[in-house]
């Protein structure tokens, strides 16, 4: 009978169960990780956090900690331990019994071996969790398949490689780096029995939601490894005797670099598909320099806080937690549980005020904002700013951490954005990118799905077209009031300087270098405007660029990734490289799925690259870009700034590198008074630009290279005449593409008068 009911069990169910056979390639969800060019991971994507690892790769005492803890008989039994099946099915009945009389509900007990909790984690759509009969015989069904097919070594380790560890992550490995910060391979005794502790019931008893369960479950682990022989009893007391100290975080760390990542994520996912993205462990290798990456963070942040400092502090904005019913003694916020250091800037709350101070709490710290911390806002009291209660942002100026103290300085969330985005001028590879002042504010990307006004800094482009039908560096342009027809029916087009102030006649590089405005539209109407459209469309400029004299100021559109790409051109010899940041991705099992090279178009020629180049190298040494000649290199680049300053630019490169930064508003609406690209942009790239030279040879500084056919003059001080018998001076004065430059005059000053 007893043999007939099971042979019509094994029938009823055998058909419906997954074939374990499926184990011999086992390849579960694991993560897709995205490396630094230096080999750092800079972004994960998973649905199911893990780490494939061997049997070898798993500490001994971890390995006996969860047979301890969860099968003591895992070695013996075939799948199913009969002895715990008839004395759990005993207690469920009699607890059921005294829990009916009781008039309450209880959940029976499990009884299932390692081998069954791996078969229903393993198959969760064919055996599934809910508490049923008909659960437990498929799962035992498979459990016993699956110790017919594999050894207890195998088994053990896809158990470890598959059970669940809380906050997403699953397998021991993955759990271990979560925890405590380091590989399973390495994890103390304490560390393992806690790690054993938590499989029980992960969401409940791991150490981020309940130490007290986590603990106690971590000593009935050593217990049982004590009773099971794995350690003495004077081990397993003195392991329970430590405190639980865990080193990671219930979150995943956050990117420093999440727009670039992001960007690589949509790339995957439109590529590969969400399936294979979140689950196949692929493995993306980027352009991305961290240590650029993360001096363009604090350049934006640090630029963004000043311009918004400059626009006055914002009360309204302040959180104030005693509104909220919370205590002033024990409010927590979530960033104080993390280290902290001078320079950083974090939440800090207010819990006294004077009218010459306010003292601020920081976790374990205490710190003070004196007077001076809080100039910038132009208040002399304290209690015009803050209140009790108030939940501020400050910055760190310095930590003692003897006395817990902090020196502070008082700072306030930006409203403006900014993008920022460092590009290989040889390669195209995109070395850093910023695309707002926070991820978590604003996942939109200002880098790359923006596209706004370029303002001056299209000049460029328009003096591009010039050099190459033949004007010079020296050719002379008209800067005076003028006007020219719009079509029937419209006023006439009258461009102005942004000062208000017209030169009369000037050369080309002085229009360039003081981004004089009428002199580029008098240029674009010399050469048409449909003429020096299509040459910025030859710098890959893909926004809306129409053939009118306005486009000459910037009315036209660009993304600051076009744009950076575009001002690269110039450093590399007239050969624009396409912007990309994947190099390489290959799947778990090392194939390459897609490779990414280098890929080049010609722009322009290589000797009007060079005479642009040179032109713009004058920007930063005279002209609006002047601040940036503190830095002391060979640098060429713009500012931008569109008519109400509602956009703001600067483009720079060195031969190696350009770099582009924009700030403005997500609405159009303007920065502020004078907050043109030289005072809102510049400082960024400025800033970012010292933390790239810092690691330079500074007294060998690259050269552009010198196409063959530049000639060099050395030019009068009005820089409109060379300078007689000094012609072509290697790499000194004015450059011109030969056949064009300008014939010496005889005269040393003037002609003799006539007799």
């Amino acid at each position: 009978a007893l043999l007939g009911v099971v042979s019509g069990v094994l029938f009823a169910y055998a058909g419906d169960l997954p074939r374990v056979t499926a184990l011999d390639d086992y390849a579960p969800s694991t993560i897709t990780r995205v490396y630094a060019a230096g080999g750092e991971v800079v972004g994960q994507f998973a649905t199911e956090r893990r780490m494939v690892v061997g049997y070898d790769d798993i500490a001994p005492q971890l390995r006996q900690a969860i047979i301890s803890a969860e099968d003591a008989g895992f070695d013996s039994h075939v799948g199913l331990s009969m002895s715990r099946i008839l004395i759990t099915l005993v207690r469920d009945v009699f607890d059921g019994m005294r829990d009916m009389f009781a008039g309450r509900s209880s959940r029976p007990a499990g009884a299932s071996t390692l081998t069954q909790q791996l078969a229903r984690n393993l198959f969760p759509e064919d055996i599934g969790f809910q508490v049923s009969v008909e659960r437990k015989i498929k799962e035992a069904i498979v459990a016993v398949q699956i110790e017919k097919r594999y050894t207890k070594r195998e088994i053990l380790t896809f158990y470890a490689n598959h059970i669940p560890f809380g906050h997403g992550t699953y397998g021991v490995e993955s759990a271990a780096r979560l925890y405590f910060g380091k590989s399973a391979k390495d994890v103390s005794l304490e560390e393992a029995a806690l790690l054993a502790g938590i499989v029980q019931r992960p969401a409940r008893q791991n150490p981020f939601v309940d130490v007290a369960a986590a603990t106690r479950r971590r000593n009935y682990a050593l217990q049982r490894m004590a009773d099971e022989g794995y350690l003495s009893q004077q081990e397993a007391d003195i392991a329970k005797q430590k405190p639980v100290l865990v080193k990671g975080q219930p979150r995943p760390e956050r990117s420093e670099a999440p727009f670039f990542v992001e960007e690589i994520r949509k790339h995957l996912e439109q590529r590969f598909g969400a399936k294979q993205l979140y689950e196949s462990g692929l493995s993306v290798w980027s352009s991305l320099d961290l240590p650029l990456q993360r001096a363009a963070n604090r350049a934006v942040d640090r630029g963004l806080r000043k311009l918004d400092q400059r626009r006055g502090y914002r009360r309204s904005a302040v959180k104030n937690i005693l509104a909220d019913g919370q205590r002033l003694d024990r409010y927590r916020h979530e960033r104080w549980d993390r280290p902290m250091a001078a320079g950083d800037i974090v939440p800090g709350l207010v819990t006294a005020v004077t009218p010459t101070s306010a003292q601020i709490r920081l976790g374990v710290y205490r710190g003070e904002l004196g007077r001076a911390d809080f100039t910038w806002t132009h208040r002399t009291a304290a209690t015009d700013l803050f209140k009790p209660g108030d939940l501020i942002e400050v910055s760190i100026t310095s930590l003692n951490e003897s006395s817990r103290t902090a020196a502070l300085a008082l700072e306030q969330t930006p409203l403006v954005e900014g993008a920022l985005v460092a590009i290989d001028n040889r390669t195209g590879q995109i070395k850093a990118m910023v695309g707002g002042f926070s991820f978590e504010r604003s996942k939109f990307n200002r880098a790359v799905q923006a596209y706004r006004q370029v303002g001056s800094g299209f000049k460029p482009f328009v003096y591009t077209a010039a050099i190459d039908r033949g004007f010079t560096p020296v050719s002379t342009l008209t800067d005076e009031p003028m006007s020219f027809p719009a079509g029937p029916g419209q006023p006439p087009y009258a461009p102005k300087n942004y000062d208000g102030v017209y030169e009369g006649t000037i050369t080309l590089r002085h229009a360039l270098e003081d981004s004089r405005n009428v002199p580029a539209v008098w240029m674009m109407n010399q050469l048409g405007p449909a003429q020096v459209v299509s040459y910025a469309r030859r710098f890959g400029l893909t926004g809306t660029l129409q053939p009118f004299l306005s486009t000459a100021l910037g009315a036209g559109e660009g993304s600051l990734v076009e744009m950076t790409s575009a001002y690269s051109v110039f450093a590399n010899q007239g050969i624009r490289m396409t912007p990309y940041s994947i190099l390489k991705v290959s799947d778990r099992e090392g194939n390459v799925l897609e490779e990414n090279r280098p890929e080049s178009h010609d722009a322009i020629r290589a000797d009007t690259a060079f005479v642009m180049t040179n032109l713009l190298r004058g920007v930063i040494q005279r002209g609006t870009g002047a601040q940036a000649a503190a830095l002391k290199w060979p640098l060429g680049g713009k500012t931008g700034t569109t008519d109400d300053n509602s956009d703001a630019w600067f483009l720079g490169f060195d031969p190696d590198m350009t770099v582009g930064v924009w700030v403005g508003h997500d609405e159009r609406k303007p920065l502020g008074p004078s907050e043109t690209g030289a005072v809102a942009a510049l400082p960024i790239w400025i800033e970012f630009m010292q933390a790239y030279l810092a690691g330079k040879d500074r007294d060998n500084p690259p050269q552009f290279a010198r196409p063959s056919n530049i000639v060099f003059l050395t030019m009068d001080g009005s820089r409109t005449s060379p300078v007689s018998g000094a012609s072509q001076v290697t790499d000194v004065g004015e450059a011109f593409i030969s056949g064009t430059e300008p014939q010496p005059n005889p005269w040393p000053t003037s002609p003799p008068a006539p007799q």
